[in-house]
């Protein structure tokens, strides 16, 4: 086994009451919010070309099968939450239609302003407002969505399990959370040709593409971070959520929770 396997297995999925991860590293709480929108402010402009190159186009299947699980219909009020680019919220728009509203809500400056400018391109205005939130503290009042989406968003949170709360919080009755992350292959030997992908590829894709390595580096070492499946639906569960379940998509690299308010 590499010395990079062995960090990515022995790395504590914790924080201390003042300290976090980010990555690999160890760093007060109150430092990994800049310490990831330097991250996203760098890879931005081009993060829709990179996630093309580093999921060799899956994460479009990954994302069409998280729109069949929500349960959206038209009229429906949906909050796309760490929404980015706004794939989803291209999507939810044309299925809310004009009685309904989508929320496209980042923590990032840079990565709101990308996804704004690209809706608008696409044509993609009237149903869609857009919101810089921390999903820790949800500027929303308390049951007013139908559906929360979160893609590839909820590793770079500091306190999880608050951001959970939160997103429980602003749900309507009925409504349902989805999560969609990166998460823990469940076959052995595809796990070691990831690991060894996302340690040694990555980053030189990153490099030659956004001339940043380091921001992908950080992404590899995120996602072995994040809490597993099981972990994740238990942390689910304690904030409130019911019938909690997951999907592993391509043998588990990626996982969609999904979990309701009643």
């Amino acid at each position: 086994m590499s010395e990079t396997e062995n960090l990515a297995q022995n790395q504590p999925h914790f924080s201390t009451e003042d300290t976090t991860h980010f990555g690999f590293q160890t760093v007060a709480k109150s430092e990994k919010q800049k310490l990831v929108a330097n991250v996203f402010h760098s890879v931005a402009a081009k993060y829709d070309l990179m996630n093309d190159l580093l999921s060799f186009g899956i994460h479009r299947v990954w994302k069409r099968f998280t729109i069949d699980c929500s349960g959206v219909i038209k009229g429906h009020k949906v909050l796309d939450l760490a929404g980015g680019t706004g794939d989803f919220s291209a999507k939810f728009s044309r299925i809310v239609g004009e009685q309904g509203e989508v929320v496209l809500a980042d923590i990032n400056s840079s990565m709101l302003e990308v996804g704004r400018d690209k809706l608008r391109n696409l044509g993609v205005v009237g149903n869609i407002n857009y919101v810089q939130a921390n999903a820790e503290e949800l500027p929303f009042a308390d049951n007013t969505f139908d559906c929360v989406i979160i893609s590839f968003g909820l590793r770079n949170v500091t306190d999880k399990d608050k951001a959970l709360r939160s997103m429980f919080r602003v749900l309507k009755p009925g409504g349902r959370l989805l999560v969609l992350e990166f998460s823990k292959p469940i076959l052995d030997p595809l796990s070691k040709v990831y690991n060894f992908y996302s340690f040694n590829i990555l980053p030189k894709i990153g490099e030659v593409v956004v001339n940043d390595a380091d921001s992908y580096r950080y992404l590899a070492e995120s996602i072995r971070m994040h809490p597993e499946q099981d972990v994740l639906k238990e942390m689910m569960s304690q904030a409130g959520f019911e019938q909690v379940s997951y999907y592993n998509l391509s043998a588990g690299i990626v996982a969609l929770h999904r979990g309701y308010k009643f």
